[in-house]
């Protein structure tokens, strides 16, 4: 059995188990804790505060999910832990008090946000936070400069390629990505197939996940040309939960 068989044992709950953001909302403590309550594995996105921390969240930009203005990493960790997230009780947690709320019931998988000039460190600072962590957990990231650090700063941790994309120069930049240790991939669902994700998985043997599934034909999609999903908006079938 692969090493990383606990990757797609289960459906991924895309930034925790939300409800599209109308009153459970993405990337909040809240949504981590339905979805390990439920048995799902957990994607969440990071970036750097401005003091350093490693704090959960997708946009660079506060606004969508803050109804404030500025940008992720112009904010410490406290004054993000200061604003609520969709209006809710829920604040913009550090990766932290993710892992401390998880506390390995369920595999995560961490996408590592890049903003050039604003995230050097992330990678090392993730593999800090992440040394000593009991349960399954895997980080990944679009950002091929983070990626080059992730078996320097971040040894002993599953890597990943999240990527989308079916044209050659895209599945090329995919390719050259290979040479730097990834261990699986993350694929936009709407790309498959193509040739990328067929060589890594039928040549490499490598476990390929998708994003973001969100209906019964992005499920087929997956389940014949990729080996498990990353979806929200829906539950799947508790028979598909390990």
């Amino acid at each position: 059995m692969s090493e990383l068989s606990w990757l797609t044992a289960r459906p991924i709950a895309h930034r925790g188990l939300h409800d599209l953001n109308k009153t459970c909302w993405e990337n909040t403590l809240s949504a981590f804790e339905r979805a390990a309550a439920r048995g799902y594995a957990i994607e969440c996105d990071v970036h750097l505060s401005a003091d350093g921390d490693v704090v959960v969240f997708h946009d660079n930009s506060l606004d969508r999910l803050t109804g404030t203005n500025g940008y992720i990493w112009q904010r410490t960790a406290g004054e993000l832990a200061a604003l609520r997230v969709g209006g809710t009780a829920d604040h913009v947690p550090t990766l932290g008090e993710l892992l401390r709320l998880v506390d390995g019931r369920v595999p995560l998988v961490i996408e590592l946000k890049g903003i050039p000039g604003h995230d050097d460190g992330l990678v090392a600072k993730v593999g800090e936070a992440l040394r000593h962590y009991n349960g399954k957990v895997a980080i990944m990231s679009f950002d091929h400069w983070l990626i080059r650090d992730f078996s320097r700063h971040a040894p002993g941790i599953p890597g990943g390629l999240t990527a989308w994309g079916d044209v050659d120069h895209e599945l090329e930049a995919h390719f050259s990505m290979l040479a730097h240790g990834i261990s699986f991939v993350s694929y936009s669902v709407t790309h498959l197939p193509n040739r990328f994700v067929s060589f890594v998985r039928e040549k490499l043997a490598m476990p390929v996940i998708t994003w973001t599934v969100r209906d019964e034909e992005a499920v087929r999609t997956t389940f014949s040309r990729a080996d498990q999903m990353t979806f929200e908006g829906f539950e799947p079938d508790a028979a598909s939960v390990a």
